[in-house]
C-alpha cells in the first residue's frame, strides 16, 4: 500500500539500515530510536540480511519469511515499461499488528497488508504472525517494491489510481478482476471517470476495492493497448511532457477522453454479461435455498392432508355400507310386521280344506260341533248320535 505522507518509520529503518554491511544475519541495534512520541521501542533481538539492493529486517521467528521475501526480490526484480531500479531499498517486517500499527503510524488505512514509503525506498510489511487478510506476502511484496520502481523513475506524476493499478498489474494479481465477475455494480452502475476514481481509494471497504479493481483494469488496457513495448513508449512520453493526456495521444493516438470510453466499454464488454449471469444464478441459488424448505414441507402438509381424507373417506363408506344394511333390516322388519299385524304369528282358527273331518274339541258337545261346521263353507259330516239309524249297504 502507497502512502508518501507516512514518516514514522524513518529513524529506526534509517539505524538499521546502517548497521552491517555484507550479507548474513546479525542482531538489531540494542539502543533503538522511539517510532513515535507514544510507540513501543524496536526490540533488539532480530536479523537483519543484505543483498544485492536489499536489505530486510526482522524478528528471528520471521528469519524463515525474510529469507524467502529477499529471494523473492532478487529473483525479480525488473518492472513493466521502467528501467531496472537501482536504489537501495529497505524491507521491514512487523512482528504483530501492534508493531505494524506503530511503525506505519496513525494515517495507514485499517486494511493495509503493507505500506510503501517511495520517499525513502523502504517498505513495512506483516509478519508470519498476519491474518489470512493480509495476502500472500510474495504477492504483496511485488506490489510494494512496484510501487517503488515506479516512483524512482517517474517521481511526483503517476496519480494514485494508475500507481495502484500498475503495481496490481506488476504483481500479477489478476484476482483483482473477479470482483467484475460477480458485482452487480457491473449491471446498474456506471463505470467511473479518471478524476472520480482517484477518490475511491480513500474511502475504504469495498468501494476501495472496487478501486483496485478498475485501476488494475485501467492499466491492463493501457498494456495490452500498445504492443508488448507500450508501455515503455508511454513512460517515456509522460516523463518528457509531465502530461498524462499527452503521454496517451503520443503513445496510444487517442485521447484521454476516447481512452476511458475505450476501457469502459472493453470492461463491460468483458464483463457485463458475465456479472448479470452469476447475479441471476446467485439469486436463483437463494431462492432454492429458501424455498426449498418450503416446498418439502408444503408436500408434506399435503402428505398428512391426502392420508387424514383417505381415513375420511373410508370411515364415511362404512358408515354408508352399515346404514344400507340397517335399511335393509328395517325393511324387512317393516314387511314382517304387516304380514302379521297381531303379533301372533299364524291365523286364530284352523280352517281345513273342503271334505276334511273335522273333531270337535274335547268336551264339547254337539252344539260346538255345529258351531264350527257353521264356519266351514263346504259341507258338514256329522258323526251319528246316538239311536241314529244308517240305511242298509
Amino acid at each position: 500500500m502507497f502512502n508518501r505522507t507516512l514518516h514514522a518509520l524513518s529513524t529506526v529503518l534509517l539505524i538499521a539500515a546502517l548497521i552491517g554491511a555484507g550479507a548474513g544475519a546479525s542482531s538489531l541495534p540494542a539502543q533503538a530510536a522511539p517510532l513515535a512520541a507514544d510507540a513501543k521501542l524496536v526490540p533488539s533481538t532480530g536479523v537483519r540480511l543484505d543483498e544485492g539492493r536489499f536489505t530486510v529486517v526482522s524478528e528471528r521467528r520471521d528469519e524463515r519469511l525474510a529469507r524467502a521475501l529477499l529471494t523473492a526480490a532478487q529473483a525479480n526484480d525488473t518492472f513493466p515499461g521502467l528501467p531496472r531500479p537501482r536504489a537501495h531499498v529497505l524491507i521491514a517486517i512487523a512482528p504483530d499488528m501492534e508493531r505494524f500499527r506503530a511503525w506505519v503510524g496513525p494515517y495507514a488505512p485499517e486494511w493495509g497488508a503493507a505500506i510503501a514509503f517511495p520517499d525513502e525506498q523502504r517498505l513495512v510489511m506483516q509478519g508470519s504472525a498476519a491474518s489470512t487478510d493480509a495476502g500472500d506476502p510474495l504477492v504483496v511484496l511485488r506490489h510494494e517494491l512496484a510501487h517503488l520502481a515506479l516512483h524512482e523513475h517517474m517521481d511526483r506524476l503517476p496519480t494514485r489510481w494508475f500507481d495502484e493499478g500498475y503495481a496490481s498489474v506488476a504483481a500479477g494479481e489478476f484476482t483483482r478482476e473477479q470482483m467484475f465477475e460477480t458485482s452487480i455494480g457491473m449491471v446498474w452502475r456506471t463505470l467511473p471517470s479518471l478524476e472520480a476514481l482517484e477518490n475511491g481509494f480513500r474511502r475504504g471497504g469495498m468501494e476501495a476495492s472496487w478501486s483496485y479493481a478498475m485501476a488494475h483494469r485501467i492499466v491492463s488496457e493501457l498494456t495490452t493497448l500498445g504492443g508488448p513495448r507500450g508501455l515503455d513508449n508511454f513512460f517515456a512520453y509522460w516523463k518528457s511532457t509531465g502530461s498524462f493526456e499527452k503521454a496517451v495521444r503520443e503513445a496510444y493516438g487517442i485521447t484521454g477522453e476516447a481512452f476511458e470510453k475505450h476501457w469502459q466499454q472493453q470492461t463491460r464488454r468483458r464483463y457485463g454479461a458475465l456479472a448479470v449471469v452469476t447475479n441471476v444464478s446467485a439469486a436463483v441459488g437463494l431462492f432454492a435455498i429458501l424455498l426449498v424448505p418450503l416446498f418439502v414441507s408444503k408436500r408434506r402438509r399435503d402428505r398428512r392432508r391426502l392420508e387424514a381424507m383417505r381415513i375420511a373417506d373410508a370411515q364415511q363408506e362404512a358408515a354408508a355400507r352399515a346404514s344400507a344394511l340397517q335399511a335393509l333390516l328395517d325393511a324387512a322388519a317393516r314387511a314382517d310386521d304387516a304380514a302379521d299385524p297381531d303379533g301372533m304369528g299364524s291365523p286364530s282358527g284352523f280352517v281345513p280344506d273342503s271334505g276334511t273331518r273335522m273333531e270337535p274339541p274335547a268336551g264339547e258337545g254337539a252344539e260346538a260341533v255345529e258351531a264350527a261346521a257353521a264356519d266351514n263353507d263346504g259341507p258338514t259330516h256329522l258323526p251319528p248320535g246316538p239311536g241314529a239309524r244308517y240305511p242298509a249297504a
